[in-house]
């Protein structure tokens, strides 16, 4: 296994390392009828390209809100377990759960091609972490933002090693 932020961190997503038998509905990679989002690190971001399907529309062509938050919330709850990860020097991540997070749905989003996330740490402790993330369309046109804080829950959380 490589070092937490190494390059080759990149090669393999964050729920498969750190989280394969986890049953999320946005990112966990035993859910077969969940979102599946695969985060990997990007330099400074975590970054995601996940493709939606016909059941993930609001109508003809476009997205679901819905969805579109629980893309946003999955992969900045990954960046931000990374990040804290990181940050106290510990060989796996911390569950952490989202104390909030605001979508702000800036233009719908077409469902034809692959959209791209990239999220950000813009501060943190050592058990909490503010995350920006933005969604984007297959175009590279900015169609949803998040502003979320996460969490490390401690012993007797229900999340407690959940992963």
């Amino acid at each position: 296994m490589t070092a937490p932020g190494s390059t080759d961190d990149a090669a393999i997503a964050l729920q498969d390392r750190y989280a394969p038998n986890s049953i999320c509905f946005g990112c966990g990679p035993a859910n077969t009828k969940g979102l599946q989002i695969k985060s990997r690190i990007a330099g400074d971001a975590v970054v995601a390209d996940w493709q939606g399907a016909k059941e993930h529309e609001a109508f003809e062509g476009m997205l679901n809100g819905g969805i579109i938050g629980s893309l946003l919330d999955c992969h900045c709850n990954w960046t931000a377990a990374h990040h804290l990860m990181v940050r106290t020097g510990v060989d796996e991540p911390p569950c952490t759960v989202t104390a909030e997070y605001h979508i702000k749905l800036l233009r719908p989003t077409p469902s034809g091609g692959p959209v791209h996330l990239v999220a950000r740490v813009t501060d943190a402790s050592d058990r909490r972490a503010n995350v920006h993330g933005e969604l984007f369309d297959a175009a590279g046109e900015l169609c949803a933002t998040c502003e979320g804080v996460f969490v490390a829950v401690r012993e007797g959380h229900p999340a407690w090693h959940r992963w």
